[in-house]
């Protein structure tokens, strides 16, 4: 009998088991012939003689009766990651001597031969020796990590059990011998409350991902595939919207799928969440996340150095949520990423919008060239929507003159910001916010002709309609007094003398560039007398030199 005690106490010091726990008789971790689950012997009446002995055992406490496999396992690797995994060791080592399939369930150390079993190991369980796609373990989990990594809780931690080195070990999640969680968890998966033992992610509380009711609507692919027992809801699954503690396909952060956008876009089909980005990304302009995989890494600079777009680029889905700004602060969905400011310094939160924008489309060697040759080419739109420009698109901040003004549609006017995606967005009326997709080219919610000799109509121009106004202009009301001759006679576009974002005061000057003025060179070329150039002579009135459609201008003054 005191032989006995000895057992039961050494046993308790690895794995605590509360006396009025559920018992481990109906438990999956029963695998003895009683045993309801379809993994069990085939005549073997004994229970704990899977994992214990108390006699004969491998030298290992709690008198184990598996042997080691003496392998080296593949572990986990992640940039984000500031712990240290070892090889596993502690009550880690003795789990896997049953769940990494080396071993047979039924070879013990106590039998000389091995007890028949009705069934494997499934793949679930069976995490193997490649342990990249499994939450790390082995670890100190510590005050001083918990300060390096700045979004663990620092230990003593409700719930979670560290070994007797502060290692967290599998136990910490799993407790072997009761099964009042669903896989032996310590805590409820629901809200992911197991997460948020240890985890502790900045903006979560007001994340959308933690607050939504939605549900999927049974179509397409199921977005909680993955668990084995997902909860109705985003909410409800929280972290394991996206994540997946063991066996993940993504590795690096443990993400259900490898293609990153996979992990947005079963919910973001329109079968979860409200709107269906999924089919904007699958436009013939848009942001094409489907071209990488594996290229970004949430520790890269803001200045985007290697070519890719993922959802992650513009979207925090740990901040993510549906308020709304005004123009040029940054949206809900846009909360809590990087960016470039104004100035071109690295920013950790966005602030503004374009400051998103910024981190691609600020002169990046492989940002997309300008749309269309011009006197002046500029891809830097940081460059070109400076408010000290001698004439820019109010997206930094407010126009800096007023001769435009009066052909501004309410609710616009000369204080008017703008976002980037005031103009790049969808092309559906109702549809997402942003630069998902559109049909018209540079990702535009409302067409934009700039093919010369273009009949000019309200569609034409829908773009430049949506602001300005159309009347005005064709007219030659309150505007420069040639616009109807050029546009409706001529069927000159807009693009021929206007560049969109700006001219950067680093190229251009108020005289010659004001008004967004900059020539495509491809239809406008010098005068008879070799000379380029538009001149600011006050307001509504200036000069060119110039030939266009084979008008020879040298100059001429309005």
């Amino acid at each position: 009998m005191k032989n006995v005690i000895i057992v039961i106490s050494i046993i308790l010091l690895w794995f605590p088991i509360e006396i009025k726990s559920q018992s481990i008789l109906t438990s999956k971790h029963n695998l003895s012939v009683s045993s309801s689950g379809t993994i069990k012997a085939t005549s073997e009446s004994e229970v704990c003689i899977f994992c214990h002995t108390p006699h004969n055992s491998s030298p290992r406490a709690p008198l184990w009766n598996k042997n080691a496999t003496g392998t080296t396992y593949l572990l986990y690797n992640s940039s984000t990651m500031e712990a240290i995994p070892g090889q596993p060791d502690g009550s880690s080592i003795l789990c896997l001597s049953c769940h990494d399939g080396t071993i047979a369930l039924g070879d013990l150390v106590s039998r000389s031969t091995q007890i028949t079993m009705t069934n494997t190991m499934s793949p679930r369980g069976n995490l193997t020796t490649d342990l990249s796609n499994d939450h790390p373990i082995s670890f100190t989990y510590d005050a001083a990590l918990a300060s390096a990594d700045g979004q663990l809780k620092t230990p003593p931690l409700l719930n979670t059990e560290l070994d007797n080195n502060s290692r967290l070990q599998c136990t910490s999640c799993h407790d072997p011998h009761k099964e009042t969680y669903p896989k032996f968890l310590v805590a409820s998966t629901e809200f992911s409350a197991l997460c948020f033992t240890c985890h502790d992610r900045s903006y979560w509380a007001n994340s959308t991902h933690n607050t939504s009711s939605k549900t999927w609507n049974g179509t397409g692919t199921d977005p909680w595939a993955h668990l084995e027992s997902a909860y109705s809801n985003v909410s409800q699954n929280a972290c394991a919207n996206c994540h997946d503690p063991h066996n993940a396909d993504g590795k690096p952060r443990l993400l259900k799928s490898l293609a990153e956008e996979n992990n947005c876009l079963d919910c973001h089909n329109g079968n979860v969440a409200g709107k269906n980005i999924q089919t904007q990304l699958a436009k013939t302009y848009r942001h094409n996340v489907f071209g990488y995989i594996g290229v970004h890494n949430p520790t890269e600079s803001p200045f985007v150095l290697t070519k890719h777009v993922e959802c992650q680029d513009c979207h925090n889905p740990h901040a993510s949520n549906a308020t709304t700004a005004v123009a040029p602060f940054v949206n809900g969905f846009n909360r809590g990423v990087e960016g470039i400011d104004q100035s071109g310094n690295t920013v950790l939160t966005s602030t503004y919008e374009y400051e998103i924008c910024y981190k691609c489309h600020a002169g990046n060697s492989w940002t997309p060239a300008p749309a269309f040759p011009r006197q002046i080419n500029q891809n830097n739109v940081r460059l070109e929507f400076a408010t000290s420009n001698p004439s820019f698109h109010p997206v930094v901040g407010a126009r800096n003159n007023t001769e435009i003004t009066p052909n501004l549609i309410a609710p616009n006017t000369a204080s008017t910001v703008l976002y980037c995606s005031s103009c790049h967005a969808s092309n559906d009326a109702g549809g997402p916010t942003g630069p998902h997709g559109s049909i018209y080219p540079q990702i535009l919610k409302l067409q934009y002709t700039t093919t010369d000799n273009t009949s000019e109509t309200a569609t034409n121009y829908a773009l430049c309609y949506s602001c300005h106004n159309r009347n005005n202009i064709i007219n030659d009301n309150n505007t420069f007094k040639e616009h109807k001759k050029h546009i409706v006679k001529e069927r000159t576009s807009c693009s021929v003398c206007h560049d969109p974002h700006g001219i950067s005061s680093t190229q251009g000057n108020s005289s010659n560039n004001s008004n967004l003025i900059n020539f495509r060179t491809g239809i406008v070329t010098p005068s008879s007398s070799g000379i380029l150039r538009y001149e600011d002579t006050g307001a509504g009135t200036g000069r060119c030199y110039l030939t266009c459609h084979g008008e020879n201008h040298d100059p001429e003054s309005y």
